[in-house]
């Protein structure tokens, strides 16, 4: 007994110098053509060519995001009875959410040659330890020796893996689970485009010019099904363009100006508009009763539906001069789910390639002012609204009731960086809905409105 007891103490002992050893290793570890999570990290979209660290062999580099909120809002709609119990909404009281938290590893596997792992330890959506991807991210080719490509690649990144697809610019500023420092508001835009697919992204960046081409699975998940559907239709990839321009035009003005598309022809589950697997910041506003963790993540947020195909395309301007910040966001998408797009399994279907694709539109708008050393707090206002097509009381041999919607948000937000990985920030918000029917799935955002403030403290490193 001794004897094992002995050997345990020695097993953690060794475990726990060897864990110590490997987090400071870790953080004095720099990787190349990298984005920092930290305050560093604010305001870099794709990562820059600029060659600045020395490839000196393998390094390992270990980081977290963790976010811990209080919320305090309220919510109604104009349904003055509650004869069903759609019309119902949660009760809420002030309180904390459930906190948030990433696991980051980044690997500089070769010069140039780098692996991104993020998964979420702890979320609103999966509360296990899940996943988010995994890219290889390639910015030299010297294990290819050879100096035509050495010359070729200096304007060329790749990236492969199942990984965030890069669609608009509006992503790099969203919080993603415990993930929150770059996002100066408490939630991402009404709308969230987010999904990680499985694919390829092919970048030139030259003087300030910036394009790329990226192809997908088209899933959300990996997958070899060949799912046989009455039209014939078959799972088609994503195919996705960026372009741009983002300057530092002198020490005081940056100006970025960036056109993405988007399109996936057929597939089984699209999730462009619904690929977050960690959740809304917003805990269960214009929810119905009851409620779960995971059943009722993404509260306060809107997804058209566009399931078995989706064409989109976003425009983000960006411009910084001084301590004054401005991002917008103009975008505009069409689909179809698989009932509108006649691919059911069963009946008779009413959809086909002919079928009209609803529409969606958002606009968003924000300005922000960073000020103090170092730039360490900011305040600023944003606004957001989004207008679509929907369609009420749908089944597969139906089409159902179309009417149009309309969502607006807005945010006053201030923060303070109370060092570079600690961020204390606080957001005051109002959102409504407007065109929802008193009757249906969706009667609870009929004449719906929720407001109050949110304190979120986010670490991150």
């Amino acid at each position: 007994m001794k004897t094992k007891i002995t050997s345990l103490k020695s097993l953690v002992i060794t475990l726990g110098l060897l864990l110590t050893g490997m987090l400071a290793f870790a953080q004095r570890s720099d990787i190349q053509y990298f984005r920092y999570y930290d305050q560093r990290g604010i305001n870099v979209f794709e990562t820059s060519k600029d060659d600045t660290i020395v490839y000196d062999g393998l390094k390992l580099r270990i980081g977290a995001g963790f976010t811990q909120g209080f919320q305090s809002l309220n919510h109604s709609n104009g349904l003055t009875t509650s004869s069903t119990p759609a019309a119902n909404l949660y009760e809420m009281a002030g309180g904390f959410p459930l906190a948030q938290a990433n696991l980051n590893i980044d690997v500089q596997l070769y010069d140039g040659v780098s692996l991104n792992l993020v998964s979420y330890m702890s979320s609103h959506h999966h509360n296990e330890f899940w996943v988010k991807g995994g890219y290889l991210q390639i910015d030299k080719v010297k294990f290819l020796n050879s100096e035509t490509m050495d010359n070729i690649w200096k304007n060329l990144t790749l990236k492969v893996g199942h990984m965030e697809v890069n669609y608009g610019d509006a992503h790099f500023r969203r919080s993603d689970g415990g993930q929150t420092m770059w996002n100066p508001w408490i939630e991402n835009n009404i709308m969230d485009e987010f999904t990680t697919e499985i694919g390829a992204e092919l970048y030139f960046k030259r003087n300030g010019i910036l394009g790329m081409v990226g192809f997908t699975d088209g899933e959300i998940q990996g997958t070899v099904a060949d799912p046989s559907t009455p039209d014939g239709a078959k799972r088609k990839p994503s195919l996705y363009f960026k372009g741009g321009y983002d300057k530092q035009l002198s020490d005081n003005l940056r100006v970025r100006l960036t056109g993405s598309a988007m399109t996936t022809k057929s597939s089984n589950s699209n999730t462009l508009f619904g690929g977050d697997r960690t959740g809304s910041n917003y805990q269960y506003v214009m929810e119905n009763a009851p409620v779960t963790l995971t059943g009722n993540a993404f509260s306060g947020r809107f997804n058209p539906g566009y399931r078995d195909n989706v064409t989109a395309f976003m425009v983000n301007p960006f411009v910084k001069y001084g301590g004054l910040e401005v991002f917008g966001t103009w975008e505009y998408a069409f689909g179809k789910n698989a009932n509108e797009n006649g691919e059911v399994a069963t009946g008779t279907p009413f959809g086909s390639e002919d079928y009209t694709n609803r529409q969606t539109h958002q606009t968003a708008g924000e300005a922000l002012y960073r000020f103090g050393k170092n730039e360490k707090f900011y305040v600023g206002a944003r606004y957001i609204k989004v207008t679509s097509n929907l369609a009420e009381g749908q089944t597969a041999t139906n089409p159902g009731t179309l009417y149009n919607v309309a969502i607006d948000r807005t945010s006053i937000a201030g923060g303070w960086f109370v060092t570079r990985n600690i961020l204390l920030k606080a957001e005051y918000v109002t959102q409504k809905y407007d065109g929802y029917l008193p009757t249906g799935s969706n009667n609870r955002f009929f004449d719906g409105k929720f407001d109050g403030i949110v304190i979120q403290g986010a670490i991150s490193f």
